[in-house]
């Protein structure tokens, strides 16, 4: 191929911004432009290399410019460039016109130390992330979903020839996302059972790319996102799954001040997982991640709870303090 017919390429940021409010983890969405249809998605903005030197800093002002937030954490997933998956609506999606990559980015903030006028002034909605994922929340059980509605689907697909060999097989790694047979639910793998699902054809967001016609079943799986977002947003759940392991990012979502109690059910949230109280309580002991204030709080209305607040010291104690949940029981 001549160089001249290589299509030119365009950069664009997408944020997945995840908040815990009563319990609830949620990322930030803002509606359809015109044209891209029904489905909410994820902030997006085309890198300005002209305006902003970093690729972060183009982000941080198209995402203060669409939701009026101001970001704080933030760090770079994934570069996200598939051809054949939907990612703008534009001439990006064209046949001759700009290839789009799109760079993911996961950013972490608090919802009630936000302007929430201003922000829904712009129509960004924070999204419950078990609406976009519901078969990801096991903090009440096994999701009767997955063996209702997914792996009835799942394992027929994975015994169907596919388009080219692979290794491992489908069969292999419905078993290891799925935690099928000897292999446990693994939190961790929130991408690999997106791109099953999506592969297999489960999801709308396969019959948006034409993979397939219809999901053929009588409920959607999650509530779809435009374009590729979804796939954005799963990345960004199991990064932060994975980190709160080995890095204190959990106190990004956290107050300066709150009990254990309050910080147990943000882990719960985010790795979808229940946490037995005690076993809690030693694992963040253990940890030193926290430190008492020596106030207390009776918000709840029973025995007033002892304040903690995040011990910053860790950072130069250890290379990387966070709470290493064990194996699901």
């Amino acid at each position: 191929m001549e160089s001249d017919d290589i299509p030119p390429l365009r950069i664009g940021l997408n944020a997945a911004i995840v908040a815990v409010t009563n319990h609830t983890p949620s990322i930030l969405t803002v509606p359809a432009s015109p044209g891209d249809g029904p489905a909410d998605g994820l902030p997006f903005g085309p890198f300005d290399p002209v305006r902003h030197r970093t690729f972060e800093g183009s982000l941080r002002a198209s995402v203060e410019s669409q939701t009026a937030l101001n970001l704080g954490y933030v760090e770079q997933l994934y570069t996200f460039g598939d051809r054949g998956r939907q990612m703008h609506s534009d001439e990006a999606s064209k046949d001759g016109g700009p290839h789009l990559v799109s760079v993911g980015y996961l950013a972490l903030t608090r919802a009630d130390a936000e302007n929430p006028e201003a922000l829904h002034a712009t129509g960004a909605r924070w999204r419950d992330w078990y609406q976009l994922f519901p078969w990801e929340d096991w903090r009440e059980g096994r999701p009767t979903m997955l063996d209702t509605a997914i792996l009835p689907r799942l394992l027929p697909w994975a015994g169907e020839p596919a388009e080219r060999p692979q290794t491992p097989s489908r069969k292999a790694r419905i078993k290891l996302a799925f935690g099928l047979g000897d292999f446990p639910w693994d939190e961790e793998r929130v991408l690999d059972r997106y791109e099953l699902l999506y592969e297999a054809g489960l999801l709308a967001e396969a019959v948006a790319d034409q993979r397939v016609t219809s999901t053929g079943l009588a409920t959607p799986l999650g509530r779809a996102m435009r374009f590729d977002h979804r796939r954005i947003a799963a990345t960004a759940v199991q990064r932060l799954r994975a980190k709160i392991k080995y890095r204190p990012v959990i106190f990004e979502l956290m107050p300066p001040e709150f009990t254990l109690t309050e910080l147990q059910a943000t882990v719960e949230a985010i790795s979808g997982r229940h946490l037995h109280k005690q076993n809690f309580r030693r694992l963040v002991e253990g940890a030193e991640l926290v430190e008492p204030t020596g106030a207390s709080s009776s918000a709840t209305g029973g025995r007033p709870a002892a304040l903690y607040r995040f011990r910053a010291k860790i950072l130069e104690e250890r290379p990387a303090p966070g709470l290493r949940l064990g194996g699901r029981g």
